[in-house]
């Protein structure tokens, strides 16, 4: 399934085993377009329109204030699913693609870590690189 984010680049859903989005996604009926909406009363969830930044920040800092963590906000939840896929195994290009960056470099520096050139995969093929 793919749906948009906040910045309305697509994005593939990502099934998280600590959460049931799935759930969420059958019980809203969505099947395209922003996963998070409005649920407006009577629990109808409302149009095909994003919430906004201001409300999911709202929303992520309540939730981190409820669970002992008022500092909350939601770039590090987007940080941790990424440092999560990463100490999950996932490889750092599906990371890159995963949060949409257009550089390598970039998807390194938001994880904190840098590429390991002494033990670098063109080790396998007697390529070493010399640093100065």
């Amino acid at each position: 399934m793919r749906f948009a984010c906040c910045s309305g680049k697509p994005r593939i859903a990502v099934r998280c085993p600590r959460t049931k989005p799935h759930a969420w996604l059958t019980a809203s009926a969505i099947t395209e377009g922003p996963l998070f909406r409005i649920v407006r009363k009577g629990g109808r969830v409302g149009p095909a329109q994003p919430l906004s930044e201001d409300a999911i920040y709202t929303l992520v800092r309540k939730a981190g204030a409820a669970i002992g963590h008022p500092d909350l906000a939601p770039h590090d939840l987007r940080r941790t699913c990424a440092k999560l896929c990463r100490k999950a195994g996932g490889e750092l290009e599906q990371i890159q693609f995963l949060l949409g960056h257009a550089s390598i470099q970039t998807t390194e520096r938001y994880l904190g870590s840098q590429q390991d050139l002494v033990q670098a995969v063109n080790d396998r093929v007697k390529i070493r690189v010399q640093s100065d």
